[in-house]
């Protein structure tokens, strides 16, 4: 499975009748780095009477947890125009916030819900992204000679090595992407590997 995400943190400031409005758009795989990223721009704009914020985690076709928030601001305005934009822009592992500095002119409900729309919407369109390509983990039980081979053939098939233990032989946590490992796979039976998915 594969999806863009956020290659890096973007912003965009509208104003709209006095009121400024900060979105930042930036990646998040996970409820807690989410808020982490929240707990960030609310440092860098503490004085704000608003941070508003919607993120969508996983595959955006089919999303692992998609959650919002008004933050004050009156209900529906702010956090679900915010997660609408994120959900028709086919981006996974998002997180995006707009703060607001109120400039003294009331808004009305459908004036907040399309400044908060239009500030998620510039934002997106100034977004970088990159691929995220799932890894599924596999178990390796190698002889200590062919250590330096699947080594090199992980790397070679894009895989990563999360956990190496020696004991009579080599077991090996590695984790591929899933169009990689029926080949990753062929070459390691051919010198007698033993492999377990999962």
């Amino acid at each position: 499975m594969s999806y863009p995400t956020p290659a890096k943190t973007t912003f965009e400031t509208l104003e709209v009748k006095k009121s400024k409005f900060i979105a930042y758009v930036c990646a998040a795989s996970t409820r807690e780095q989410a808020f982490d990223q929240l707990e960030q721009v609310k440092t860098l704009y503490p004085d704000a009477r608003h941070h508003c914020w919607a993120y969508l985690l996983g595959d955006p076709e089919s999303p692992n947890s998609a959650a919002m928030s008004d933050d004050g601001e009156p209900s529906g305005t702010a956090g679900k125009p915010i997660l609408n934009v994120l959900q028709h822009k086919g981006v996974g592992d998002i997180m995006l916030i707009v703060v607001r500095y109120f400039g003294g002119i009331k808004l009305g409900a459908g004036g907040l819900v399309r400044a908060y729309s239009n500030a998620a919407q510039a934002a997106m369109e100034k977004i970088v992204t990159e691929h995220h390509v799932e890894l599924l983990p596999m178990h390796l039980l190698v002889d200590f000679k062919h250590e330096q081979f699947v080594r090199h053939l992980t790397s070679e098939y894009q895989g990563q090595i999360m956990s190496v233990d020696y004991a009579q032989k080599v077991n090996m946590l590695i984790s591929l992407p899933e169009s990689n490992i029926q080949d990753f796979t062929a070459s390691c039976h051919n010198i007698g590997i033993q492999i377990k998915q999962g």
